[in-house]
C-alpha cells in the first residue's frame, strides 16, 4: 500500500512534529497558565452539561 520510503517520511514527520509542538508549549507554559487560569472549570462544566443532556434523552426515551 505505501512504499518503505513513504513509511518512513510518514514516521519522521510525526515524531518532528511532535518534538515541535511539545517544545513550543513547554515554552509558552508560564504565559498559558497566566491567561488561561479558569479554563479548565470551563471544560468541566461544558462535559458536565453534556452529560446531562445525554441523561435527559436517555431518561425521556424509555
Amino acid at each position: 500500500m505505501f512504499s518503505t520510503g513513504q513509511l518512513i517520511f510518514a514516521a519522521l514527520f510525526v515524531l518532528f512534529f511532535t518534538v515541535v509542538i511539545v517544545f513550543s508549549y513547554r515554552k509558552d507554559k508560564k504565559l498559558h497558565n497566566k491567561n488561561y487560569k479558569g479554563v479548565k472549570w470551563v471544560g468541566i462544566v461544558f462535559i458536565l452539561f453534556i452529560i446531562f443532556l445525554f441523561t435527559i434523552k436517555y431518561l425521556l426515551k424509555n
